[in-house]
């Protein structure tokens, strides 16, 4: 599965660069365009521990923050948000570096990484906090991830369909910060040892090549 959607994302890149190639203007060399700022991708797929621990380890990413985003809460609380009654779900902040990894690698790592076909759910973590989501920041953003969402439904992957909400960026919470680099911080922990150890593992096997040296 990993290999299927690493190279729909390159496809995807190669499109995306392509595009955007023919749009310059002909007297515009390539080495001439301003140098590229650094981009964000918020994702929501389960508890917010997972992903950033995950995307810690990956190369061109420049920061991870957990926290929240999709509900109407403009101060969200850890308890709030798992009660489920906040609208929002925990998601992780990932900034990084768009010269040293394309936005259609971060979705490719994203739908390896957890099951995009269960709503509102990931294994035992049940609620609408847990929802599989993307919060795009442009429109370039929103086409990958539909385009790459499409793709993977039509290549049948999972038996069941995606149902990842594909969802413009509503805004931003940073989470408390004892939820902040928490597996690096906690490894031993029952969550961390039964539920993001095997992920991680899983990961950094799979991902090799595209880890921090």
């Amino acid at each position: 599965m990993r290999g299927i959607i690493i190279a729909l994302a390159a496809g995807l890149v190669l499109a995306a660069t392509t595009a955007e190639g023919q749009e310059m203007d002909a007297t515009q060399r390539p080495d001439a365009r301003p140098q590229a700022a650094l981009e964000t991708a918020t994702l929501g797929g389960g508890c917010f521990w997972c992903l950033e621990a995950v995307y810690e380890e990956l190369t061109g990413v420049r920061t991870v923050i957990s926290g929240y985003a999709g509900g109407d809460d403009p101060d969200p609380s850890y308890e709030e948000v798992c009660s489920g009654r906040s609208g929002h779900a925990e998601v992780v902040q990932v900034v990084f570096d768009p010269r040293e990894i394309a936005y259609e690698e971060i979705l490719a790592v994203f739908f390896s990484i957890h099951d995009p076909t269960t709503r509102d759910q990931q294994g035992a973590d049940i609620g609408s906090q847990y929802r599989s989501v993307v919060f795009y920041h442009d429109e370039r953003q929103k086409q990958a991830a539909e385009a790459m969402i499409r793709e993977l439904d039509a290549r049948g992957i999972w038996d069941d369909p995606i149902v990842t909400q594909v969802v413009a960026d509503p805004g931003f919470h940073p989470a408390e910060r004892y939820h902040q680099d928490y597996y690096r911080r906690n490894p031993a922990q029952g969550y961390c040892q039964a539920v993001i150890s095997p992920k991680l593992s899983k990961f950094r096997k799979e991902f090799a090549e595209r880890l921090k040296r």
